[in-house]
């Protein structure tokens, strides 16, 4: 009998990472599944229509969210100028520009990051829709070049009233900075936001993404020169988005955009230049919000290392990133010390503080996703915290057990991300949720005939406002649905906005482990 020879050969590199990506894949979506899978789809389109729902302004055609209806369109009237538009930041109706600037800062980076899976899952176009909405907002309220409207409202007024934002008669009253009046942290952050979403429009609407660019340059020029923090300027907002961090973290932020913006040197070399004196290299931060940027700086500085042409910049780059990883660190429980790190509910969800923790949360997230992404496109193995290594792989089992968290994976099995599941907060601190539609009834409701019939009422929100990010439980994974209960039922755009980009990765990711399982 004829013996017959059989040639080993030795698989592929290629064939070897790819084998290694897929079990890696296995393993984060593990077929045993210790905690029940989620729909990231559903989870990502309802997410993208709670910014339709936040909307201002005239209403387009094809508005999705059929609760709503016009509001705001006498805004800037008084001071002569077109403001009408732009999100509301929560469950009220005052439009505050940072958390405005800021959630449309987090839906382009998602974009620029994940674009691919958003695209995928069919809802890029909505998602440049949420964003345009804001940057048509921030184009109005550039007037000149040392002009920003800032706020539209003032909280004050506001929270004496609960109405439909298509009942309003709460002030309207505009507020601006200037050269006389300067405000560096809101103008870093709408340039920041128009530099970013100059990215994501450059290749299917080229004019808009260079008036973008164009507001965002001016901007910067305007906040860089004339040197202030927005809240000692307009004394309304002070008790809603005060600028804790100061605007030196803007004034970074918004020039490393304009860098991955522009590729121009010029925007790198403030980056690079102002490091220790501006706190970017100095701070390690255990958070990452609308107002406090250093840890996404420092992420987006760390992303640089991976070009050569940056090679001159190094010793600072891996200072930045060195900063970048106790953040990252510090949300894995891994830095050295209980003050150095981020604590954690019984249930395992990431607790910064009791009001609206989500928002950290899903920010969170994102920056440990992002920076797992990073570590393999630098060929690290291994982030070296004090606590011990973690891997690439690790890191996103992170981002995704905060994710499943919100969706329901917790000690009470609420989806904290509403509309979600059979089980979400059905009373959120909301005035348009909470009251019955404008387009059911166009009858006036005052001011405090919304506290009177609607505020104080047990029953659930006549209308649920799809994929809202509530505040979320406390530190013992406890939460009252309650809508007086606003530190944890209230929702809010820069909640949102971070998830956007994980859901899509996590549903690309979940169907590829499906699609090899077959």
């Amino acid at each position: 009998m004829e013996k017959t020879m059989m040639m080993k050969r030795k698989p592929s590199l290629s064939f070897l990472h790819h084998c290694c990506f897929l079990l890696s894949l296995f393993s984060i979506f593990d077929t045993c599944r210790c905690s029940p899978s989620h729909n990231y789809a559903d989870a990502l389109t309802k997410s993208l229509l709670y910014f339709e729902a936040q909307r201002s302004g005239r209403l387009p055609y094809n508005q999705r969210v059929t609760w709503r209806d016009n509001s705001g369109l006498t805004d800037g009237l008084e001071q002569g100028v077109d403001l009408v538009g732009g999100y509301y930041d929560a469950g009220d109706h005052v439009k505050f520009g940072l958390p405005m600037a800021f959630t449309v800062t987090m839906l382009s980076w998602s974009i620029i990051e994940y674009g691919e899976y958003i695209a995928g899952a069919g809802e890029l176009e909505h998602a440049m829709e949420a964003i345009k909405w804001g940057t048509d907002y921030f184009i109005k309220a550039h007037t000149s070049p040392n002009v920003l409207w800032a706020e539209v409202g003032d909280g004050y007024t506001d929270h004496y009233c609960w109405q439909r934002p298509e009942d309003m008669t709460t002030s309207r009253q505009a507020y601006k900075i200037d050269e006389n009046n300067p405000g560096s942290d809101l103008a870093g952050e709408t340039a920041a936001a128009m530099a970013a979403a100059s990215i994501v429009f450059k290749k299917t609407n080229p004019h808009y993404s260079h008036l973008l660019l164009h507001h965002a340059q001016q901007l910067f020029e305007f906040g860089d020169k004339y040197r202030g923090k927005y809240d000692e300027s307009i004394g309304v907002v002070k008790n809603y988005y005060t600028s804790v961090s100061g605007h030196e973290d803007e004034l970074l932020w918004a020039a490393m955009w304009l860098y991955k913006a522009t590729d121009n040197h010029q925007y790198l070399s403030y980056v690079i230049d102002n490091a220790d004196s501006f706190g970017g290299v100095g701070w390690s931060i255990t958070e990452f919000s609308w107002d406090v940027k250093f840890a996404g700086i420092q992420v987006l500085a760390s992303q640089l290392l991976t070009e050569e042409k940056h090679k001159k910049y190094k010793d600072v780059l891996e200072k930045y990133q060195s900063k970048a990883e106790y953040y990252i660190c510090s949300c894995l429980n891994k830095n050295n010390g209980t003050k150095h790190n981020v604590h954690f509910t019984p249930g395992g969800l990431l607790y910064v503080r009791q009001w609206n923790n989500m928002q950290y949360v899903s920010s969170g997230a994102f920056l440990v996703s992002v920076y797992s992404n990073l570590l393999q496109k630098l060929n690290q193995k291994t982030l070296k915290c004090h606590g011990g290594e973690v891997t690439p792989h690790e890191l996103f089992q992170f981002t995704k057990s905060q994710v499943d968290y919100i969706l329901g994976s917790n000690p009470l099995n609420m989806s904290y991300l509403v509309g979600f599941g059979p089980n979400f907060p059905k009373r959120v601190h909301h005035r348009g949720a909470s009251i019955v539609s404008y387009r059911e009834n166009k009858g006036f409701i005052g001011c405090t005939q919304g506290y009177d019939n609607w505020y104080g009422s047990t029953d659930p929100n006549p209308n649920i406002v799809v994929g809202a990010l509530v505040g979320g439980p406390d530190h013992n994974d406890e939460f009252t649905d309650k809508r007086g209960n606003y530190m944890q039922t209230e929702a809010c755009t820069y909640n949102t906005s971070p998830l956007v980009g994980i859901f899509a990765k996590l549903n690309y990711l979940e169907n590829m482990v499906l699609h090899a399982s077959y």
